[in-house]
């Protein structure tokens, strides 16, 4: 991978990492669906992991330097790639992926169930896991699709 290539995954990883924060302190100071909290249930397998309490502050620090780097990365890698004709649209099938990931994968792993089903709130945590996970990552296709040169872009 490129020089050019390492910095605009980077920004434009930390970029989707700000928007996504921001969708969550909205979601937790407009007080939507408060006992949906994944970050509390990763935190919980994180302390079995290591054997002891992490503080929730490691846990946002850790999720929020893998959005800014190893995802940037991993997308600005797969952007070329990826279908559509834009960076929003490329972000969105990222993100769409990452949310199937999420769901069928790491919320089972820490307790939650497919979809987040084992809470009993229906399809809310599902929808907005998906929000997250799409203002996360069409953020970081906007602002990658906006780095890329003219003649770069496929």
């Amino acid at each position: 991978m490129a020089w050019e290539s390492i910095w605009k995954s980077a920004i434009s990883g930390l970029c989707g990492s700000i928007a996504s924060t921001a969708l969550m302190y909205f979601k937790s100071s407009a007080g939507i669906l408060p006992s949906f909290q994944p970050y509390e249930h990763f935190q919980i397998a994180a302390g079995h992991l290591v054997g002891h309490d992490v503080h929730p502050n490691i846990l946002w620090l850790v999720s929020f330097f893998n959005g800014s780097t190893a995802v940037g990365l991993f997308f600005g890698y797969l952007y070329p790639h990826l279908p559509g004709g834009n960076g929003a649209s490329k972000g969105m099938v990222f993100g769409v992926c990452g949310w199937l990931i999420m769901n069928l994968l790491a919320f089972p792993l820490v307790g939650l169930g497919s979809f987040a089903t084992a809470i009993g709130l229906g399809v809310w945590p599902a929808a907005f896991s998906l929000a997250m996970l799409s203002t996360y990552s069409v953020a970081m296709g906007l602002v990658y699709g906006a780095l890329e040169r003219p003649e770069r872009k496929r």
